[in-house]
């Protein structure tokens, strides 16, 4: 062998802390098992004076959060939404906001800025080790389940420290109230504004988007109106009142219908539905003529027009709404009352507007 080969494996004799497993020699233990570090006790262990000043640290802590949350609650109602604020290096920035944010990130922070200065220096912090058991107890392991409980709410101090008790509960509580006041932004209560159009009694159908009236002469069979209520145009929330009250208009042989609420709800033959898909409400603007089904674009809803608009296919659950029409004076087509039941997708506790009878929902 040259002087300069390196040696072989088996020439290396193993070190004397190596372990030997089966005639082959392991990875050498270069470490040893420190063990579990010994348990320092903290000064509020074993001097009462260091605990009840730990104990005033929680309370101001639970006490600056009630202040954070009580400046939320105050500049949401006395400052003024127009009222600005220079701050350096960011610019003008609205007070309102500024002291809306700072109110609830100091209630939220000095709530958890407390808890965890209470669990660091009143609460045991010896490590406790739970052998795994059956998943269900006996009834005696139950009880002493609700006994350990019982123990840890008198080990944690809460009973015997009222002051960290009144001051916690009284951050959590008042922590509670700008979500709740938050909830003043989402707008009025909607009332029956979801079930109502602004379809009235006596309002002529006007085509959409020309907003033209139109007469009972000049739909023919086969013929379809995309339509609109007269005056909708003239409302302040016209996209709103729109979404609700389109309509499709056609005009059928009246020896096809078989639904005789339909033919009396109609005008020799034409028939107004409401155009929006009881399912999610997408506009329901496909017409077959030979089949005279309508079919909604979007999850294939179909519906019969021949037989009260019913659901005949898709994931719809009720039938379009019917818009009962007649002509005026001058012939042209008229309400003859508002819808009957609300139009477009289904929601929780949702009613006919005025149930009639024989009506299907």
């Amino acid at each position: 062998m040259s002087d300069n080969a390196p040696a072989r494996t088996e020439d290396v004799p193993a070190p004397e802390h190596a372990v030997t497993l089966a005639g082959t020699t392991a990875a050498p233990t270069l470490f040893e098992n420190p063990g579990m570090p010994v348990h320092v006790h903290r000064m509020a262990d074993s001097d009462p004076r260091a605990a009840k000043r730990a104990e005033r640290q929680v309370a101001t802590m639970f006490v600056l959060s009630m202040v954070g949350t009580l400046v939320f609650l105050v500049s949401y109602f006395a400052v003024d939404l127009d009222d600005v604020v220079h701050i350096p290096f960011i610019g003008d920035t609205l007070l309102q906001n500024l002291l809306l944010g700072c109110g609830l990130g100091f209630g939220m922070l000095f709530i958890g800025l407390g808890a965890v200065h209470w669990a660091k220096t009143l609460m045991p912090d010896e490590e406790v080790v739970e052998e795994r058991h059956d998943l269900r107890s006996s009834d005696e392991t139950r009880a002493d389940a609700v006994a350990v409980l019982a123990e840890g709410g008198e080990t944690s101090g809460i009973g015997r420290r009222p002051l960290i008790k009144l001051t916690l509960g009284g951050a959590l509580g008042l922590f509670g109230l700008p979500f709740i006041v938050g909830l003043r932004d989402l707008g009025p209560m909607p009332g029956d504004w979801l079930s109502t159009t602004f379809w009235e009694t006596g309002m002529r159908l006007v085509s959409d988007p020309e907003l033209a009236p139109i007469k009972a002469s000049d739909v023919t069979i086969g013929s379809v109106f995309h339509v609109m209520p007269e005056g909708i145009d003239q409302t302040d929330d016209v996209l709103e009142q729109q979404a609700k009250a389109a309509v499709i208009l056609i005009r059928l042989d009246p020896t096809d219908i078989k639904n005789s609420k339909e033919l009396d709800w109609g005008y020799e033959g034409i028939v107004a539905y409401s155009k929006i898909c009881t399912h999610v409400g997408c506009p329901v603007g496909l017409y077959e003529q030979q089949t005279h089904h309508l079919l909604c674009p979007c999850h294939q809803s179909t519906f019969d027009v021949t037989d009260d608009c019913k659901v005949i296919f898709g994931p719809a659950h009720r039938r379009l709404p019917q818009l009962a029409i007649s002509v005026d004076d001058e012939g042209y087509l008229v309400a003859r009352q508002p819808f009957q039941e609300a139009v477009g997708p289904s929601f929780p506790e949702r009613g006919q507007r005025h149930p009639v009878k024989g009506q299907s929902s």
